[in-house]
């Protein structure tokens, strides 16, 4: 069905069908005024379409004539203003001439002729504001940001981003006048542990110029004489150092896993009977006991517990660089290649590794040496070239060999031993 409504058909009269007037209009000037309808009235014929429902029933604006009330025609316009210059007809204008432009407003930058600018080649597009053109291949490297600064490296030799956050930089710890803090000016000429220093300036043993300095914070120039009382160094030389064979099945620091720490092994009984070493064994030696660097739960050899900060610092610290000397039983197979790779030019985490010896000690055994201790470094390093590691040792720490040390005996170090 369709939604036209359909016409009604005309009503029956006497005279037969209703009549419908015609729709022509009578003209405007003998047209009279039309009578005021009745309020209330209905009068559909008079109500126009309206887009809103307040303009139903209103009349249309009428549009403005000339005073003399007649049509004016098409072509016929007003008389201009006097010195404007007579309009052109429809039509009249003729074409521009090439090159030619209207005036440009006051303060506009000119504006090049037409077709002054050289076509594009073919494809090309016009590029955008955020890119750059492509570079030569014979341009040479890209200069740096600043001529005074270090030269970087390139791009594939810088360190990858890991994604951690930065870490704040640390102060300096130079004030303004050059003074630094009286227990880092300790530790720096090697007296003792900054821990150790506060404890040391709180007790009042230490001097400076020959002064007793007592109070904690004290800054203290670079060129002045510091000095550890005679109480402090006996202080320090009743701290331990002990050298344990660690075996398999312990790890060096914190329990962790449910295995036992290395330190439990340090008891009388586990004492070495051939320790060399006058001093005598005291509960007291467990007290601020670490362990001086790491070994893995696989690996066996020497580990080094000490009391003194001096020698944790040593083997430790950042600026450390004691040898430590493995044996390294692997399998697979080794090539001149991979073994100068060993020596030098591996990276773990993303940082280039230190120089190292390695050699072959027999058929299935390597020699390492190295002087920094990253976590299962030794391991990682031989999986980069194709080894697998069955048997790790460490048998020295500096000037210190294991030796005869049996698995899970510990002795002294001795008074004459140094690393």
């Amino acid at each position: 069905m369709t939604d036209t409504p359909r016409r009604r058909p005309p009503l029956p009269t006497r005279e037969g069908t209703l009549k419908l007037k015609s729709r022509t209009s009578a003209p405007a000037t003998a047209a009279a005024p039309a009578a005021p309808a009745k309020s209330g009235s209905q009068d559909w014929r008079k109500r126009s379409k309206a887009s809103y429902p307040d303009q139903a029933g209103s009349e249309a604006p009428r549009r403005s004539r000339s005073p003399d009330d007649t049509p004016r025609p098409r072509d016929e316009r007003p008389p201009r203003d006097a010195g404007d210059k007579p309009g052109r007809g429809f039509g009249e204008r003729g074409p521009r001439p090439d090159g030619e432009r209207p005036a440009r407003r006051d303060g506009a930058p000119p504006e090049r002729p037409y077709r002054e600018r050289a076509p594009r080649p073919d494809g090309e597009r016009p590029r955008q504001r955020d890119e750059r053109p492509p570079r030569a291949a014979d341009a040479g490297p890209r200069p740096e940001r600043s001529a005074d600064g270090p030269a970087r490296p390139p791009r594939h030799e810088r360190k990858q981003w890991s994604g951690a956050p930065r870490p704040a930089p640390a102060p300096s710890p130079l004030a303004a006048d050059g003074s630094i803090r009286l227990s880092k000016r300790m530790t720096e000429l090697g007296l003792c542990s900054r821990r150790e220093a506060d404890e040391y300036i709180e007790k009042g043993w230490v001097r400076v110029d020959g002064r007793v300095v007592s109070e904690l914070g004290s800054r203290v120039q670079p060129g002045q004489l510091v000095e550890l009382d005679r109480r402090g160094q006996t202080a320090q030389d009743r701290r331990v150092t002990i050298l344990l064979n660690k075996p398999v099945g312990y790890v060096s620091g914190q329990a962790e896993d449910g295995y036992q720490p290395a330190s439990v092994l340090i008891t009388a009984d586990n004492r070495w009977p051939e320790d060399a070493s006058e001093t005598r064994y005291l509960n007291s030696h467990h007290r601020g006991l670490a362990p001086a660097g790491r070994l893995d739960i696989d690996s066996i050899g020497l580990l080094v517990f000490t009391q003194d900060g001096r020698i944790a610092r040593q083997l430790i610290g950042d600026d450390s660089a004691i040898e430590k000397e493995y044996h390294v039983r692997v399998e697979g197979g080794l090539d001149a290649a991979g073994l100068a790779l060993l020596n030098h030019g591996l990276s773990l985490d993303g940082e280039a590794l230190r120089p190292a010896k390695v050699s072959w000690l027999n058929e299935d055994q390597l020699r390492f040496v190295l002087r920094e201790g990253k976590k299962r470094q030794i391991r990682r390093m031989c999986e980069l070239v194709g080894l697998k590691v069955v048997g790790l040792k460490r048998v020295r720490i500096g000037r210190v060999m294991l030796g005869n040390l049996p698995p899970g005996q510990w002795r002294y170090l001795g008074a004459n031993e140094v690393f």
